[in-house]
């Protein structure tokens, strides 16, 4: 009895151990060794769009020719049993972005879109990415959000007129994670051509960037992106105005509105949102139709914004 007492404590024990492992496995974040392009120095960790100032000391010529050079490609990735989320991504924030492709986990007869096949989530994003990039043209900038998010894309061609997407950005909300700073899916993610030449290429190596992911642990997708990206000496940047306030939101703008009541209910506009901002997440369709009415139709009559320069509608295209 004894004998079998203590083999039972000790299974208890080693079995205690293995599940620590494993819960220590789960926290820690694979792939972090520096690449030899990591070795070089990295400038840019908070992004900023140019000052007004900035733009002023432009030429007319200069800057028509900045607001036609920034084109984005949306990668905007659905699923077929949410339709309706799918639909108003099209008829909304959609129609601004220079090339706008649906990226769904199968096919669906209802609304055009690229059939990946696959279901699980970093599979797909990998898969997605591959055939943006494949299938850009000549757009040089990248922008990756679900269809629960709502986009204002003037305001992220705005965040990215003077930079050169030649270099390496990764542009968004940033979270950190351990020693891993990666930009939230959920409040849409920019890629720069470099950026995503580098990814396209390091996704050819599975040991540093594998498919579906490691074994012993399931890393968010969100996550697996950003250690991939640091393979290549990529990293994470968070897009802020000129006040240093956030452009990328993971919020709703009521919700929002809600918590720069608490912080400030003096001034709630102060307490909550920039004015440049660029997404705003977790929206229900019809929460987006009426975010398209205030962004693009609403107009006080006889008021002049003053903007420097005008991003223009795709060709082509039914753009609000």
């Amino acid at each position: 009895m004894l004998s079998e007492g203590s083999s039972f404590m000790k299974g208890m024990a080693l079995g205690g151990i293995f599940c620590l492992l494993l819960s220590l496995l789960g926290s820690f974040t694979p792939g972090m060794q520096s690449s030899p392009e990591d070795q070089h120095q990295h400038h840019h960790h908070h992004i900023k769009a140019p000052t007004n100032d900035e733009l002023q000391s432009l030429s007319e010529p200069q800057m028509v020719e900045l607001s036609q050079k920034v084109r984005v490609y949306c990668v905007i990735m659905v699923q077929p049993k949410v339709l309706v989320y799918w639909a108003t991504a099209k008829d909304t924030w959609g129609k601004h972005c220079d090339q706008a492709v649906f990226y769904s986990s199968e096919s669906a007869k209802a609304l055009e879109a690229v059939d990946l096949n696959e279901q699980d989530e970093w599979a797909k994003l990998h898969k997605a990415l591959t055939h943006a990039y494949d299938n850009s043209g000549d757009l040089r900038w990248f922008f990756v959000a679900r269809p629960t998010t709502f986009a204002i894309i003037e305001n992220l061609k705005y965040l990215v007129l003077a930079k050169d997407p030649n270099e390496p950005f990764y542009i968004g909300h940033t979270v950190k994670s351990g020693e891993l700073e990666y930009v939230e899916y959920e409040s849409g993610i920019v890629l720069s051509y470099e950026a995503l030449r580098r990814l396209v290429n390091v996704f050819k190596d599975a040991e540093k960037c594998p498919e579906r992911g490691r074994s012993l642990w399931k890393l968010s997708e969100e996550k697996q992106l950003a250690i991939c990206l640091k393979y290549t000496g990529v990293f994470a940047e968070n897009g802020e105005d000129t006040q240093g306030k956030g452009l990328f939101n993971s919020k709703s703008v009521g919700s929002l509105i809600e918590d720069g009541m608490s912080k400030n209910s003096l001034d709630v506009v102060e307490g909550c949102c920039s004015d440049l901002a660029i997404t705003f997440s977790g929206m229900s369709p019809n929460q987006m139709q009426v975010m398209m009415f205030g962004v693009y139709r609403l107009r006080p009559y006889g008021h002049n914004f003053h903007d420097s320069l005008i991003f223009l509608p795709p060709e082509g295209s039914d753009n609000d």
